[in-house]
């Protein structure tokens, strides 16, 4: 640790040099600061015990933070190691006061204490050094035990631009000499003071409520532009020849090759529909699909994405909720997977026009058109905002019919920026994508996270195929992949351990990871799976465990952004029905028995809120625990038994086989307990035993055990629980 003062014939100098590196830095890097007077006129100009925190980017931080804002005789905290730059170090003096503190220090945090108690305002980066992947990184507990120490008011500064200059250290980034630089200041602030056992607990509280803010910093910068702007963002980015899509066809596309392809079929696309016609997609991951979405977005038309495993009851469901007239398929497509007959057997459509096709249809002028939109691809879009709608998407159908799900351009990019803010996802990174894009966790987390992330995807049609996949991963290298429980589980199985070499995260949704599981991806391939947690209604993330924040059995914490409510259920004990609100949730429902009326959501909270059906706990941490569906649970004999209890039940005694619980009418106890399972040795008293072993009420024991030869799965790969119940019924 290390105070040091400027001399005399610096202190003379600074302010003219001041003025002159204010003026130099607001023309080489355009320098914008928003909301320093809002900020600073909440504290009526007074500011004693004052803690200004930043994200840090690049080495120019301190000195733009120093520059532009209105901070008298700042002190700054400064890695010991950035100071061995002679011109760094003279450029800090200029500013103001610096103390150089190696994060290893502890002792440093007191003269920080003592520096905030005698007045001087210090800047701090909570980090404690420049980030290497353009995310947050680490966020250490001192700045918040000097906040508590001293009872500082929080100042938080956004810093956003210098991460692609050549003063930062994201060297697998393209860098811009002069980037345009933003300071987004945010209103002043205190740390409450979290009631804890001991000190040590409470220290790591404060530093995550800190890490926490720091997160809703990064998410308040998300600007609102639309999916395809978003598009032509990373375009510039990363670099038009920047190849990012692979897909089944082993053939690589650039954005510019991308951007051409969604451009010339929402050209086509253009001639048969009608400006803010909803239009279904039928088609697989493939690149051309999601051109095909962007395209039809860029040009005034609404995609709807259609399940082609729901079949033609769950199809036509959709169409007419939907109002879709126009539906957009591939003749190779749809004599692969036998879907000519239920495309025959759907009512109401007017035209199906297929991408062969449409391709024939180009022209000499569409070439032209497209040699211009190439080059200027902003102005080819529609005007729109990012509150209009994006896409439909469909429900699964698990509990019932589907309903049409409408998501902003907001609520998709949104929860993006919300995954971002606790993953980092960088262009180094390649992503196995297998889940369909016609499901929510597919469509946002699997192939637009990583397209407008600069990162790479590689898009697979089918998550059904087991041994193919991992040898895919392998062969591509691939470093993030994205599952449910069902399908994670079969890699697993048939998969080498080397298969997952690159593999550094692996996300599972959708569904309840077993236990099993979990520890068959630890033990084989040195993965820990982060389980998140959320529905088609949000885009779909509403929590996710990272490597920061992590609970063996949790789905993780609430994404910056989302509030929260736990509405109690009688009978009940643990937990609540989840109700959440935040920029991700949906603009509304679309449904069959109402088609093309918008139903707002809304729940006991009030307009805009979305109740989950889900009962889950969340603990003092913030951690949520899933405790089971709604519906999902049984009423025999009076009491309420969730049926994810059975089916834990079952896992015990047979951990590689699948099960799923259901219920019947019954007279005597009101709902009886039947399970679905694939290992026919498992017998009600085998039930029973393992109930008294683990402590579980006797309720919880089905009443009838069905072994089948398959549990009936969903194409997103959740269990088909109304198939379930109607088996449960002819049980």
């Amino acid at each position: 640790m290390n105070m040091t003062n400027p001399s005399p014939v610096k202190s003379m100098f600074r302010p003219v040099v001041r003025v002159l590196l204010r003026a130099l830095a607001k023309l080489l890097f355009r320098v914008q600061v928003e909301g320093i007077n809002e900020a600073l006129a909440a504290t009526n100009g007074q500011h004693p015990r004052l803690l200004i925190i930043s994200n840090h980017e690049s080495f120019l931080d301190g000195i733009l933070l120093g520059l532009f804002l209105p901070i008298k005789k700042p002190v700054f905290i400064v890695h010991t190691e950035y100071l061995k730059r002679p011109l760094y170090r003279f450029t800090l003096e200029m500013l103001g006061e610096y103390m150089s503190i190696a994060p290893s220090n502890p002792m440093g945090v007191k003269h920080v204490v003592q520096l905030l108690k005698s007045g001087r305002p210090v800047v701090v980066f909570p980090e404690g050094r420049i980030t290497m992947t353009g995310a947050l990184m680490k966020v250490y507990e001192g700045p918040a035990f000097v906040a508590e120490k001293t009872g500082a008011t929080l100042l938080p500064v956004r810093l956003d631009g210098l991460s692609h200059s050549y003063f930062s250290k994201m060297t697998n980034w393209p860098r811009k000499l002069f980037p345009r630089v933003t300071l987004t200041v945010f209103p002043t602030t205190t740390l409450p003071v979290p009631e804890a056992p001991s000190a040590k607990v409470r220290h790591q509280k404060l530093g995550e409520a800190l890490r926490r803010l720091m997160q809703e910093m990064a998410l308040a910068q998300s600007p609102r532009r639309t999916l395809y702007t978003a598009l032509c963002d990373a375009m510039e980015v990363h670099g038009r020849g920047r190849r990012v899509i692979e897909d089944i066809q082993q053939e690589e596309y650039s954005y510019k090759d991308f951007l051409k392809m969604a451009l010339i079929h929402g050209r086509l696309a253009e001639r048969i529909t009608d400006p803010g016609e909803t239009v279904g997609l039928l088609l697989p991951n493939m690149a051309s699909t999601l051109a095909t979405f962007f395209g039809l977005s860029a040009l005034g038309r609404i995609p709807a994405m259609l399940n082609y495993t729901a079949g033609v009851e769950g199809m036509q469901t959709a169409c007419d909720a939907a109002q879709i007239h126009t539906l957009i398929t591939s003749r190779a497509f749809v004599e692969q997977a036998k879907l000519a007959s239920r495309l025959e057997a759907l009512t109401g459509l007017t035209r199906i026009a297929y991408l062969e096709d449409m391709r024939q249809e180009i022209t000499f002028g569409d070439k032209l058109w497209l040699m211009g939109a190439l080059r200027f691809p902003r102005w080819v879009q529609v005007e729109a905002s990012s509150e209009d709608t994006a896409v439909v998407l469909f429900t699964s159908g698990s509990e019932g019919k589907p309903k049409g799900v409408v998501l902003s351009h907001r609520a998709i990019l949104s929860n993006i920026a919300q995954f971002c803010a606790v993953l980092d996802i960088t262009r180094s990174d390649r992503v196995m994508e297998v889940l369909p894009i016609y499901h929510s966790f597919g469509l946002t987390a699997g192939a637009l996270l990583p397209l407008l992330s600069g990162a790479s995807v590689f898009l697979y049609p089918s998550p059904l195929h087991y041994r193919v996949i991992p040898e895919l991963a392998y062969e591509r290298a691939c470093t993030v992949m994205f599952g449910t429980n069902t399908f994670l589980g079969n890699y697993a199985r048939c998969a080498h351990p080397y298969d997952f070499y690159r593999l550094r995260y692996v996300v599972s949704g959708a569904e309840k990871l077993s236990p099993a599981v979990r520890e068959k991806w630890f033990e084989k391939f040195g993965i820990r799976i982060l389980e998140g947690y959320g529905a088609t209604e949000t885009a779909p993330v509403i929590t996710i465990c990272t490597p920061m924040a992590y609970r063996s059995g949790s789905v993780g914490q609430f994404l910056p952004g989302i509030e929260h409510r736990l509405e109690p259920v009688p009978g009940i004990e643990r937990g609540g029905v989840l109700h959440v609100r935040g920029p991700n949730v949906m603009s509304g429902y679309l449904k069959a028995d109402n088609p093309g009326v918008l139903q707002a959501p809304e729940t006991s909270e009030g307009l805009g809120w979305y109740d989950t059906g889900d009962i889950v706990e969340v603990d003092s941490d913030g951690f949520v625990f899933i405790v089971g569906r709604v519906k999902r649970f049984a009423k025999v004999a009076g009491e309420m038994v969730a049926m994810e209890t059975v089916e834990k039940l079952a896992q015990s005694i047979s951990p590689d086989g699948t099960h799923a619980a259901s219920c019947q009418p019954d007279e005597s106890r009101g709902e009886a307990l039947v399970l679905f399972t694939t290992d026919e040795q498992i017998t009600r008293a085998s039930l029973q035993k393992a109930a008294q072993q683990l402590g579980v009420s006797d309720l919880a024991v089905p009443r009838k055990v069905v072994p089948v030869g398959a549990i009936p799965m969903l194409g997103s790969g959740k269990i088909d629980h109304a198939t379930l119940r109607r088996m449960a019924a002819d049980a």
